[in-house]
C-alpha cells in the first residue's frame, strides 16, 4: 500500500466498538436491510445483504446501510413488529463479523416536507376521499408530516401537515424498541437519521421550518428536543455502551425555500449556521450521541449532501473538520471525499474517518484495489445520480421519477449488477461466438467487455481514431474530470482482454460483410437540426465541446437541456456571458436527472444572473443577434457574438435488421441507458 493512505487503515473506536479502518460506507437510500419501497412493507432484504457482505469482504471498516423508515412507507408497519426480520438479521451479522467489518443500522424518523412525493400521488393527496381510502397502503399525510404546516420541497400543490405530539412520542418509543432489537441481533450500533439534509428531525431543529409553539418548537433546546429524546430513549433501552451515531449536517446553506447557497457565496443563512452548529454539536454529544456522521446541506441545497460533478471535491471537509474541534466524539466527513485528501485529514486529526457512498456502487472492490496499489483499476463514480438517486423535479412536476425507479434506487448507471445480481450477472456462454460490435463509445466498449467475460471473441469497430464516442465531448468541460477518467478506465479495461480486437478508423456500412455470428450496433446518435432561419450561422454543441469551433464573449445557447446548461456553465466558468433559450417551462426537464444535479445549475444561473428565456424559441439567427419568441408570441432580440445549438439528438444506427441495437442508436438516453442495454444485449448472445 502507498504510504500516503496508511492513516486510513488504522483502528479507531466509536464508544467501546473498535473499527478496523477509517473507511465508512455511508448510507444510501435503497440499500436498507429492511427493504425500501416494496409494497410488502418491512422484510429482510436478501439482495441488500448480499450487497453489503460483498463490501465487507472488500475491506471496508464500517458499513451503514441506507435508511430504514421507523414506520414502513407502504403498509404502515413499525420496524420492531417484524420479529422474523430481526432473526434473519442476526444470521447476517454473524457473516459480517467474520470479515472483520462492523455494521450500524440507520433508522429514520421520516422525511417531512422533503419526502419526494411522486407526481401521481400529488393528485391522490389532493383528493380527500381517495387519500383516506388508500391510507392502509400508503398514508401520504403521515409520510410528509412536518414540524409545522410547510410547503413540500417537491410540489407546490402539496401542503405538509404538522406532526402531532402523540406521533412524536410513538416515533421516540419505536426508535428505542427497534434499536434494542438491532442490538440483540448483533448489530454493532445504530445511526439516527437525521439532524441532516433537511429530513424530519432536521426540520425540527431549523427555525425556518419549525414554527411550533409547544415543547418541540421555539427555543434552541426545544428545536433539538426530538433528536435528543430519541438518543436518550435508545440509551435507556440498550445501555450506555451501545453506540448511537447521528447523521448530521454542519451547515444548511439555505437562502430560502427551494433555494440553496453555492460554495463561496456570500448569503444570509436561514437554516443552521456555524455558530448554532458549534452549540448543537456539543448539545447532541451531551445528550448521548457517540459519533457525528457529517456533511452539509438540506433538500433546499441538496447539492451539498449529494454533490454532483459541479461541486468541488472534499466540499464539506472544511466545515466538518471545524465542528470536530467542538466535540470529543468521533466525526466522519462525507461528500466527494478524495482518499488521499481524506487520509491526510485523518493523519492531521481533522476528522476521524472518511465517509464514502456512491464509489462503492461504481466499484465494489475499490478499497481492496487501493490497498493493492491498483488505483488505475478502480472504476470512477462520475457523480451522475442516474440510477442511484435519480429523483427529478422541475416546474409543474413533483418527483418525476418513475415508480420503478422510486422502488429501485441505489442501483448504478455504470454497473447494472449493483442490487440486481439476479438479473445482471456474468454467465459463461454455452456456445462461443464471433461477435462484431460497431461503435467504440461507452456502450460498445461495455458490450465488448461483457461478451469477452462470457467467452465470446469480439471485434470492436470504431470509425474514428479514439474510443469513447460522444462521451468524449460530454467529458470535455473542466468539471468533467471523472468522465475523462471513466473513458481512460474503459480503454485500459478493453486492453486486458485478448479476445477483444479493436479496429480503429474503420467505418462499417455493411454488417453482413463482417462475417460475424452476431452483431451489436452502438453507433450512437447525431445532432438534431432545428428549422430556424440563419441556423447555418450557429455552432453545434458537440463542435463547441470538442474544441472544433471558437465562440465569442456573448453566447446564446439554444436548448436548455442538460447539455445546453452544462455548456452555459462551462462558458460562465471561462468568464464569458451565456444566455439560455429553452422551449419548455424549466431548465433540464427530464425524469432521469436528479434534483441534486439540476438544482445546482439552476441556483448557479440565478446567482450569476445568467439570462434564461423559458417557454421560448429562436425564430431567427442573424449576424450578431438571435430573435427569441415566447409562448405569447412576443419577440425579443438578443445581441450576441456566437450561437450554440443544443437541441438534442436523434438515433443514428448503422443497421437495424438482424442486429441488436443499443444506447442512443436505439433511443437517445443516458449513460445508464446505454450501459444497461449493453448488458441486456451481450447476455443474450
Amino acid at each position: 500500500m502507498d504510504k500516503k493512505y496508511e492513516s486510513l487503515f488504522t483502528p479507531w473506536k466509536i464508544g467501546n466498538v473498535e473499527i478496523k479502518n477509517r473507511i465508512v460506507m455511508c448510507p444510501m437510500g435503497g440499500t436498507s436491510l429492511f427493504g425500501w419501497m416494496e409494497h410488502t412493507g418491512n422484510h429482510f432484504d436478501k439482495e441488500a445483504a448480499k450487497f453489503f457482505l460483498e463490501k465487507a469482504k472488500n475491506n471496508v471498516g464500517l458499513i451503514i446501510p441506507g435508511i430504514a423508515p421507523i414506520k414502513s412507507t407502504f403498509m404502515n408497519q413499525w420496524l420492531y413488529q417484524n420479529k422474523k426480520m430481526f432473526r434473519e438479521l442476526k444470521e447476517f451479522m454473524d457473516e459480517i463479523h467474520k470479515t472483520g467489518a462492523k455494521l450500524f443500522v440507520q433508522i429514520t424518523a421520516g422525511m417531512g416536507r422533503s419526502w419526494a412525493i411522486p407526481t401521481p400521488l400529488v393528485m391522490l393527496h389532493n383528493m380527500p376521499i381517495v387519500r383516506d381510502l388508500i391510507k392502509p397502503i400508503i398514508n401520504i399525510p403521515y409520510q410528509s408530516a412536518s414540524p409545522s404546516p410547510l410547503p413540500s420541497r417537491w410540489s407546490d400543490k402539496v401542503q405538509c401537515r404538522a406532526i402531532t405530539k402523540k406521533e412524536i412520542e410513538e416515533i421516540v418509543d419505536a426508535f428505542a424498541k427497534t434499536a434494542k432489537m438491532c442490538r440483540d441481533a448483533g448489530v454493532d450500533g445504530v445511526e439516527v437519521h437525521a439532524v441532516h439534509e433537511g429530513y424530519l428531525l432536521d426540520q425540527f431543529t431549523l427555525k425556518y421550518t419549525n414554527k411550533r409553539e409547544d415543547e418541540y418548537g421555539g427555543s434552541f433546546e426545544n428545536r433539538y428536543r426530538f433528536a435528543t429524546d430519541i438518543v436518550k430513549a435508545i440509551k435507556a433501552s440498550c445501555g450506555e455502551d451501545f453506540p448511537v451515531s447521528l447523521r448530521y449536517s454542519v451547515r444548511s446553506y439555505v437562502k430560502d425555500f427551494c433555494e440553496g447557497a453555492l460554495p463561496g457565496e456570500d448569503f444570509c443563512e436561514i437554516g443552521r449556521d456555524m455558530e448554532e452548529s458549534e452549540k448543537a454539536a456539543k448539545y447532541l454529544e451531551a445528550a448521548g450521541y457517540d459519533m457525528l456522521n457529517a456533511d452539509n446541506g438540506t433538500y433546499d441545497s441538496w447539492y451539498w449532501a449529494h454533490p454532483p460533478m459541479y461541486m468541488p471535491e472534499n466540499c464539506n471537509l472544511e466545515d466538518v473538520s471545524h465542528i470536530k474541534k467542538c466535540v470529543n466524539i468521533p466525526v466522519v466527513c462525507a461528500g466527494r471525499m478524495d482518499p488521499e485528501v481524506g487520509a491526510k485529514a485523518v493523519e492531521d486529526g481533522l476528522i476521524d474517518a472518511v465517509g464514502v457512498a456512491r464509489q462503492f456502487l461504481a466499484d465494489s472492490e475499490w478499497v481492496t484495489k487501493l490497498i493493492e496499489e491498483r488505483l488505475e483499476d478502480i472504476r470512477p463514480c462520475i457523480l451522475c445520480h442516474n440510477a442511484c438517486f435519480n429523483m427529478a423535479h422541475y416546474n409543474g412536476v413533483a418527483n418525476a421519477q418513475s415508480i420503478y425507479d422510486a422502488s429501485h434506487i441505489a442501483r448504478c448507471a455504470l454497473d447494472p449488477t449493483v442490487m440486481q445480481s439476479d438479473k445482471y450477472k456474468i454467465v459463461p456462454a454455452k456456445k462461443k461466438k464471433k461477435v462484431a460490435v460497431i461503435g467504440g463509445g461507452i456502450g460498445g466498449m461495455e458490450a465488448a467487455i461483457v461478451l469477452a467475460k462470457r467467452g465470446h471473441s469480439v471485434t470492436l469497430y470504431e470509425k474514428s481514431d479514439k474510443l469513447g464516442g460522444v462521451f468524449i465531448a460530454a467529458a470535455a468541460p473542466s468539471f468533467k474530470e471523472k468522465d475523462k477518467a471513466l473513458i481512460a478506465w474503459y480503454c485500459r479495461e478493453i486492453a486486458k482482454y485478448p479476445s477483444i480486437e479493436v479496429r480503429m478508423n474503420t467505418e462499417v456500412s455493411d454488417v453482413k460483410s463482417l462475417g460475424a455470428d452476431a452483431v451489436i450496433v452502438a453507433t450512437g446518435a447525431k445532432a438534431r437540426s432545428i428549422p430556424v432561419k440563419g441556423s447555418e450561422r450557429a455552432v453545434e454543441a458537440i463542435d463547441y465541446l470538442l474544441g472544433n469551433a471558437d465562440v465569442g464573449e456573448r453566447v446564446v445557447i439554444i436548448g436548455g437541456g442538460l447539455t445546453g446548461c452544462e455548456i452555459a456553465y462551462d462558458l460562465s466558468l471561462k468568464g464569458k456571458k451565456p444566455s439560455i433559450v429553452e422551449m419548455k417551462g424549466d431548465l433540464i426537464v427530464s425524469d432521469k436527472i436528479c434534483l441534486a444535479n439540476t438544482s445546482y445549475l439552476r441556483d448557479y444561473f440565478k446567482h450569476n444572473e445568467t439570462p434564461v428565456y423559458l417557454n421560448s424559441s429562436a425564430s431567427e439567427i442573424g449576424e450578431g443577434f438571435v430573435t427569441v419568441k415566447d409562448k405569447d408570441g412576443k419577440e425579443t432580440r438578443l445581441e450576441c457574438d456566437s450561437v450554440i445549438i443544443s437541441a438534442g439528438y436523434i438515433p443514428a444506427p448503422v443497421a437495424s435488421r438482424g442486429v441488436k441495437v443499443i444506447g442512443d442508436a436505439k433511443s437517445v438516453g443516458s449513460l445508464r441507458t446505454v450501459i444497461w442495454q449493453a448488458w441486456d444485449a451481450a447476455m443474450k448472445i
